[in-house]
């Protein structure tokens, strides 16, 4: 793992050298196309439908979460340990204007389809998603992502997510490695079964 980052980081060095800062302004889609292609999709899949739990799909994904998101990483505010141990640095090069196209690039992408699994579970996923569970103050998924897991203004899209990604991310949040009060107050109080449910369900979708 840490060779294929090394590689990747190595590359992206290397593209960043090959496109002039003055060149990003007139050519950043290109640009960023070419790093998407070139360097994130080793980990997050071709058109950013990464088929690894070890790493987000990020086709589709909002256009204003991807920014803040790498944004956080450039500026190491974004804590947990897949952030520390390579997105740190994978980001660490990255302008403003860069980062605004690759966003761009992924937010255009096309999702891939959402992954079957067992019925219950995602009937129960869909439950906590939609309704929350108001005896245990779980408010809903859906006021803030979507009816449809598609996101809302600067929250992200969460459909067709790996299931293992969800649950790594919501972890993080309950242990508070990642650092936004929101989304602590909505995971604090979930347990294992229910992670695994809205988990099952968003990656259904």
């Amino acid at each position: 793992m840490k060779a294929i980052y090394a590689g990747c980081l190595g590359v992206l060095f290397a593209l960043f050298a090959l496109s002039a800062p003055s060149a990003w302004s007139q050519d950043s889609q290109e640009a960023a196309r070419k790093i998407a292609v070139g360097t994130c999709a080793v980990c997050h899949g071709d058109h950013g439908n990464s088929q690894s739990s070890l790493y987000p799909r990020l086709a589709g994904q909002r256009e204003n979460y991807l920014a803040a998101q790498l944004k956080a990483f450039r500026g190491q505010t974004r804590g947990d340990p897949d952030a520390i141990a390579y997105m740190w640095g994978m980001a660490s090069p990255l302008s403003d204007g860069m980062i605004n196209a690759l966003a761009a690039y992924y937010a255009s992408q096309k999702p891939a389809s959402g992954t079957a699994g067992n019925p219950q579970v995602i009937a129960r996923g869909r439950e906590i998603y939609a309704n929350g569970v108001a005896s245990e103050n779980i408010p809903a998924c859906a006021s803030c992502h979507g009816a449809n897991a598609e996101g809302l203004a600067d929250f992200p899209r969460l459909a067709g997510q790996h299931s293992d990604y969800v649950i790594k991310q919501l972890r993080s949040f309950q242990n508070e490695l990642r650092d936004v009060a929101v989304m602590h107050g909505v995971a604090k109080e979930m347990k294992l079964a229910e992670l695994e449910a809205v988990a099952a369900y968003l990656q259904s979708r």
